[in-house]
């Protein structure tokens, strides 16, 4: 089972968000302050949240400007007021843990404003839409039983119309409550059909069977719901504090005084980790064995035993998870290791020293301690099932060095793989200049609420400054540091070449020289900036450039020429195997593009592109597809049909193109 779309409503900033795409390993939100993305991280809490997360609450969760007019007054029922839904498609696994096939049909989950949860299946192959024929054997049915049944004061087709009263013809599925209702009005039927009618009989069966199938299902949800991934939360206040007062712990936790308290979350959450309740530890804290009864102080020992067993099994788990992110330093004195003690009414959280000696967690950097906290939280809330959770993460790592960022970055892509990820951040480095596909911007619309919006695309130029600041970032870090570089005209050309090269490596048929910098340039005008800056630093660089009139002015600029020469100048042309005059690098994958158009974008451009094979395919496409970011709509679709596909799948003029022109981008550069 994997997350696949989700959405929001009438939660807090959030009127509604639509549906939006969750991807198949980690999503990354960003958006400027007050946009919703806590909110809606909260809210996506909800599908399937954590023993002892706080329930929905109207007063407080309900879009306040709403209020008033909606619920209090009674216009609005919390019942019908949908929150937080979910799509998770189904595979192979969830058919054979199920013994049905349901892998073709899509899981859909929604929470609702007083927390009840409703949940079905898309495309069921058990429930039967109140349509043909449906309705007409109904319809028949009725009336055959009506022959005998008004004789004996019994309506079947008045009592069939009070049944269906408020069933649209074309919407209401057989399930729920109508698969039960249905069942007992057929159920009634069976003294009045003909049991020598065999079509009669054979028709009130099947339409039996009809409600049975919805039984089958409702049954199948409630083993789904038990597969279905824990939504773990964490955010910058979930702290562990380094000092627990077991007593006192217990006490606010007895008095439900833990609503305000975020370090009690991170706290309770170590004491899940480690298998006890704060009254358990604090008991034990305050015990002492009776030395003149053997029993009392064997169960005595052994309880101490247990304690002590559960704190080093913890302390080893978290260092092992920690070492892998932080990685200390021997040399400059760090350490990572740390260790959970119990001294009386106190659980200490410290960190060995080289020398053994333990330090107070609070004593090491705001970094660190958000490490251990969020591990302990997520060990904690996945209840030993983080292999099947979902997490959602607001503003991780905010505390940790840019560089500590970029590593951790990478410790999501691994949590990733088996754990779906979506987080928030604000941090370029947390946002790879390989992972804009993945991103989702969020932005706070006027009377509209939190939009989510699947395009790298904002009013709000702040929502995407930590794309731009990524991608700064990783043209910097580029700059003057390879040897060798390649400049493009655009990011949507950097796309296409790394995506294609990373094909055709795995097939065998060219590798494109890992010691080659890809440098986008934004346009084709630009190019001869980038290319003069970095020859001036006496590096190796060459250029890309489409065949269009802004290509072949760029080309012949004579800067550009006399700095790079005509061998270090490559033009699509050279490459391209369409009849196409002009070709961009989009026409090297002309025939694939027509595909991806169809299967990501919905449009159909077979005929058309046919028709008019000489014209550019980008012109072409931009004319049935439309809008101003077309090009990167394009290109990101792509990217996300080269990940499930091969170089197989290329034609084969594509991949003598590609080859060809790879060859050529190695050749200039060596």
């Amino acid at each position: 089972m994997r997350f696949i779309e989700a959405r929001v409503c009438n939660y807090r900033s959030i009127l509604d968000t639509g549906w939006f795409e969750v991807e198949q390993d980690k999503t990354i939100l960003v958006g400027p302050n007050e946009a919703g993305k806590t909110v809606l991280l909260q809210a996506l809490r909800h599908l399937n949240p954590p023993d002892g997360t706080p329930q929905l609450d109207p007063l407080r969760d309900y879009p306040r400007a709403r209020y008033s007019a909606d619920i209090q007054s009674g216009a609005k029922s919390p019942s019908t007021i949908p929150v937080t839904m979910g799509r998770f498609s189904l595979d192979s696994d969830d058919d054979a843990a199920l013994n049905a096939k349901v892998s073709q049909s899509l899981y859909v989950r929604q929470r609702f404003l007083d927390n009840h949860v409703e949940h079905h299946f898309t495309k069921s192959p058990f429930v039967y839409a109140y349509t043909d024929p449906i309705q007409k054997n109904l319809l028949r049915t009725a009336t055959h039983a009506a022959k005998t049944a008004t004789e004996q004061g019994f309506d079947p087709l008045a009592t069939l119309d009070t049944l269906i009263a408020t069933w649209e013809v074309d919407g209401t599925m057989i399930s729920g409550s109508n698969a039960t209702n249905l069942r007992s009005w057929l159920e009634s039927l069976v003294p009045y059909i003909d049991e020598n009618n065999e079509t009669e009989d054979r028709r009130h069966t099947r339409l039996l069977e009809y409600t049975r199938q919805a039984e089958r299902e409702a049954e199948l949800l409630r083993q789904l719901e038990q597969r279905l991934p824990t939504f773990v939360y964490f955010d910058n206040y979930s702290r562990v504090r380094p000092n627990v007062h077991l007593e006192f712990l217990a006490e606010r936790e007895e008095n439900r005084h833990l609503d305000d308290n975020r370090h009690d979350y991170g706290n309770l959450c170590l004491l899940k980790l480690l298998g006890f309740t704060a009254r358990e530890l604090s008991d034990l804290g305050k015990a002492t064995a009776r030395s003149d009864e053997q029993a009392d102080f064997d169960d005595y020992r052994s309880r101490l035993d247990e304690r002590q067993a559960k704190l080093d099994a913890a302390s080893i788990r978290l260092t092992k998870e920690i070492r892998g992110v932080w990685r200390p330093d021997p040399t400059r004195g760090e350490s990572a290791t740390l260790r959970l003690l119990a001294d009386g009414q106190y659980l200490k959280v410290v960190v060995e020293d080289d020398f053994g000696v333990p330090i107070e967690l609070d004593q090491r950097s705001e970094g660190f301690q958000w490490l251990v906290s969020f591990y302990t939280v997520f060990f904690a809330e996945a209840a030993d099932r983080y292999s099947n959770a979902i997490l959602l993460l607001d503003e991780p790592g905010l505390s940790l060095h840019g560089l500590k960022q970029r590593e951790f970055r990478s410790t999501l892509s691994q949590l990733a793989e088996t754990n779906q990820s979506l987080y928030t951040t604000h941090s370029p480095f947390l946002v790879g200049p390989d992972e804009l596909d993945l991103v989702r911007v969020i932005e706070k619309v006027d009377d509209g609420g939190t939009k989510v919006h699947s395009n790298v695309t904002a009013t709000d130029p702040g929502a995407l400054l930590p794309l731009q600041e990524a991608l700064g970032y990783d043209l910097a870090q580029s700059l003057f540091i390879q040897s060798r570089n390649l400049v493009l005209e655009g990011l949507t050309d950097y796309w296409y070449l790394e995506s294609v090269a990373e094909l055709l490596a795995v097939a065998g048929d060219a590798k494109l020289d890992q010691r080659i910098a890809l440098i986008p340039a934004r346009t084709a005008g630009k190019v001869v900036y980038f290319a003069t800056v970095l020859h001036a630093n006496k590096l190796k660089v060459a250029a890309l450039l489409d065949s269009d009139s802004a290509g072949d002015q760029a080309a012949k600029q004579e800067i550009l020429v006399h700095t790079l020469g005509n061998k270090r100048i490559l033009r699509t042309a050279d490459v391209c195997h369409t009849q196409v005059k002009t070709p961009e690098i989009e026409d090297l994958l002309r025939d694939t593009l027509v595909v991806v158009a169809k299967e990501k974008l919905g449009k159909d451009v077979a005929a058309v592109a046919a028709s008019q094979s000489r014209r550019p395919i980008a012109a072409l496409l931009k004319a049935e597809i439309g809008g101003t970011r077309f090009k990167y709509k394009l290109a990101k679709a792509f990217v996300r049909w080269s990940r499930d596909n091969t170089a197989a799948d290329l034609t084969a003029d594509e991949r003598a193109s590609w080859t060809k022109l790879i060859e050529a981008i190695n050749k200039s550069l060596k």
